[in-house]
């Protein structure tokens, strides 16, 4: 009943640090190849489910992973910036000093309650799957996620960082909610 969490390989707003919910971009060669280093680390696992957000970057690195049968869900979309799309936190802050994703209420975005809900189904899914759930999404959506594994707001989501093409692994310990391995 395990969650391993991966984020997408590097692209292009990725490695300068623009938000990028709903701008379909592709992979990088590099994140290319850093989605497919991950094949070996995966493969080791068997999964009762694998979930991949319908992005083009989850999608290919899943597929170079090794898992290109991957169930699409949009449920594991990231978290939609509005009219932040495309633009870096700096920037933002040039106009909007206090904003945060976690915190704030981002003009034309995605509210913090709808990533909430729709995190929870991922999460009440995985736990009562019977076997570990492998999902293929992005940084602040499986940040938002691990929050909600462990019963907390996905405002918590800000504790949590993640690089791209890394996995991280959930699961319970004496039937509580843990964080086993983060951003590897």
């Amino acid at each position: 009943m395990a969650l391993f969490l991966v984020r997408h390989g590097t692209t292009e707003w990725s490695l300068n640090g623009r938000h990028t919910s709903h701008t379909d971009l592709p992979l990088l060669p590099e994140g290319e190849e850093s989605a497919l280093a991950l094949a070996p680390r995966l493969k080791e696992q068997t999964y009762a489910a694998v979930l991949t957000s319908p992005r083009q970057r989850a999608l290919r690195t899943a597929e170079l992973a090794g898992f290109p049968d991957a169930t699409v869900t949009e449920d594991l979309v990231e978290w939609d910036y509005g009219d932040y799309e495309g633009i870096t936190t700096p920037e933002i802050h040039r106009t909007d000093p206090g904003w945060s994703l976690w915190t704030s209420v981002t003009p034309r975005g995605e509210p913090a309650a709808s990533v909430q809900e729709r995190l929870a189904r991922v999460a009440t899914a995985a736990r009562e799957r019977d076997g570990d759930t492998l999902v293929f999404s992005h940084g602040h959506s499986l940040c938002a996620l691990a929050a909600v594994w462990l019963g907390l707001p996905v405002s918590e989501g800000r504790l949590f960082r993640l690089d791209t093409a890394t996995v991280s692994m959930l699961d319970t310990h004496h039937d509580q909610p843990v964080v086993k391995h983060w951003n590897t």
